[in-house]
């Protein structure tokens, strides 16, 4: 009896208690993340707080960047080296991050370029949350699309938030809302940063 009365009592004295992002690096360099870690070398990362479970897509409990300009030297860099439009680039930015360069999606893209983990990898991005390697890593992956879809700008977008495959299928742009929806919107922040 006392230990049912103790144990209910521990319960509501924690809490709801929230998970979050666990990260490792193994001795070849390779970094590791989960939410779930079964071993004692993943160390936290990223707190999960109430307001990041459930409801709408949701970024990480940092505050987003309110200065658009900040990475503007970092853009630049990226979008001289790549050959992609600097207005581009920042309207991608906007749209997948609003310029919050600890922003994790529900779906596990992470950074300002909201990179997923494999993206990142086979862009060479070691940190992904770093934000010169998030924004070169996103641009190259980018300039990777512009190629593959004959530079047809609405098609890479579509790519670049749907995935290249079903874009590849479909030769167009894929009849999901989510996809329509941001490649008008980083259309009209691309047309905004370029005047």
């Amino acid at each position: 009896m006392f230990a049912s009365i103790l144990l209910i009592y521990l319960v509501l004295l924690v809490g709801p208690s929230y998970a979050g992002i666990y990260r490792w690096e193994d001795e070849n360099g390779v970094i590791h993340f989960t939410n779930c870690p079964r071993d004692p070398k993943f160390k936290l990362y990223i707190r999960e707080s109430k307001d990041d479970v459930g409801g709408e897509e949701k970024r990480a409990s940092v505050p987003p960047v309110r200065d658009q300009t900040q990475f503007d030297s970092l853009i630049e860099e990226s979008s001289r080296k790549h050959n992609v439009d600097f207005a581009l680039v920042k309207a991608i930015i906007k749209a997948e991050s609003g310029f919050n360069p600890m922003a994790v999606s529900k779906k596990g893209a992470r950074g300002l370029m909201q990179l997923m983990p494999a993206t990142a990898q086979r862009m060479n991005v070691g940190n992904i949350f770093n934000p010169r390697e998030n924004i070169d890593g996103g641009v190259r992956y980018f300039r990777y699309l512009l190629s593959l879809f004959n530079e047809d700008l609405r098609l890479s977008l579509a790519a670049y938030n749907a995935g290249e495959n079903i874009v590849s299928e479909l030769r167009s742009i894929p009849p999901y809302r989510e996809t329509v929806d941001y490649v008008r919107k980083v259309l009209n922040y691309y047309q905004s940063y370029k005047s």
